[in-house]
């Protein structure tokens, strides 16, 4: 099956335009205080420009369940991010308002022992300092419960160890941010486009290993009507 790649920290049509044209699955825009921060305006003028099957996701930290629904519904979003310490009671509460969940936590949390109880549709392990290019000890991840849940791998991920991340963690997709830009909030198109065909390459390689591609779609999202 292929890796689902999402491109974070969009801050502009140009890298959003870009991220999609080399094969990113989707993109995330951060609400949170951040380098990268952008405003919920300007994210539903870049939406409207993406094609539809592309995943478009709000990053939010420590917000409350009825902010994060507000600006994922008036930013025209698909599916909210939570990367702060928000409760399992507050993410299904986000989860019951927005069609996508993904619920991140520090390698190493004790609530990825009890993910069932967040009702998340995907979990992402990130380093303690999310968006500073730091890389946690991978096999945090590597030997968390997480059996049964789409795990997607971030932390400092960039061209020269996307190999080594998916081959240790094995993981449904990957989020990079820092590891693809020129500076923060400014993707590099040469790191973006070398990001994203290493990692086609290895699922190239799994495929093939594998003898071919799955049947049905490749990420099995269920949305809400």
């Amino acid at each position: 099956m292929p890796v689902f790649v999402k491109v974070c920290g969009i801050t502009s049509e140009e890298d959003a335009l870009l991220s999609v044209a080399l094969g990113a699955d989707a993109v995330g825009f951060v609400f949170a205080p951040s380098a990268r921060q952008i405003a919920v305006d300007r994210v539903r003028e870049i939406v409207r420009r993406l094609p539809p099957e592309v995943l478009t996701v709000g990053v939010f930290r420590n917000d409350l369940p009825s902010r994060v629904v507000a600006i994922v519904q008036r930013a025209g979003l698909r599916a909210a991010q939570l990367h702060g310490d928000e409760t399992a009671e507050q993410t299904r509460e986000v989860r019951s308002h927005v069609s996508l969940v993904i619920k991140a936590f520090p390698a190493g949390h004790p609530g990825l022992s009890r993910l069932d109880t967040y009702g998340a549709d995907a979990v992402l392990v990130d380093s303690s300092t999310p968006g500073s290019g730091e890389v946690f000890d991978w096999s945090l991840a590597e030997d968390a419960p997480l059996s049964g849940h789409r795990v997607i791998l971030a932390g400092g991920l960039h061209a020269g160890n996307i190999a080594a991340a998916i081959a240790t963690v094995s993981p449904w997709g990957v989020d990079v941010s820092s590891g693809v830009e020129r500076e923060p909030g400014v993707k590099d198109p040469v790191k973006l486009h070398e990001f994203i065909s290493a990692v086609r390459a290895i699922s190239a390689g799994d495929e093939e290993s594998a003898g071919g591609p799955e049947d049905g779609g490749p990420y099995d999202w269920q949305f809400d009507s």
